[in-house]
């Protein structure tokens, strides 16, 4: 397989199927993974980034123990809608990915995703600071899958 648009996703992922979502940081992966259905998007892990190998190992891991056939990944677009180093980073990520194995991937705009989980878990959930920092990443990662999850059922 290789990169597809979003709204190529589904046709390149088995029916089904579940997706995976992805927050890339610097040091931490937040992972998150939608139903069968494809409706709700859930926070599953945090992989600690290590090397290359190692953080796809644990990603692949996870795939399939939810049998999962599709990713889509974060994209770290600037808030001018530039692409910069984060952005090559998060493609470079992808394209090392399918060097190793054959899955459909798309990216989607994660703008303010962060902030938004930050605020979202600040305000209505009332978690620690501590608390917080161990629930954002896989926090985000969900809100960017659900965000790709709902455009795909609005497009016809």
């Amino acid at each position: 397989m290789a990169v597809v648009d979003l709204q190529d996703l589904p046709g390149a992922a088995p029916a089904n199927t579940p997706l995976v979502g992805l927050d890339l940081g610097e040091k931490t992966i937040g992972v998150a993974v939608s139903d069968r259905g494809r409706m709700i998007a859930s926070p599953l892990a945090l992989i600690r980034r290590a090397r290359f190998a190692k953080d796809a190992e644990a990603l692949f891991a996870l795939m399939e123990s939810r049998g999962a056939a599709g990713m889509v990944v974060g994209l770290p677009v600037n808030m001018d809608g530039s692409e910069g180093p984060r952005c090559q980073s998060a493609r470079a990520f992808a394209r090392n990915l399918l060097r190793l194995r054959e899955l459909p991937i798309a990216f989607w705009d994660e703008r303010l995703s962060t902030a938004a989980v930050n605020r979202l878990l600040t305000g209505e959930a009332d978690l620690s600071r501590a608390r917080r920092a161990a629930l954002v990443d896989k926090a985000a990662a969900a809100w960017i899958l659900q965000g790709a999850l709902d455009r795909l059922r609005r497009t016809p």
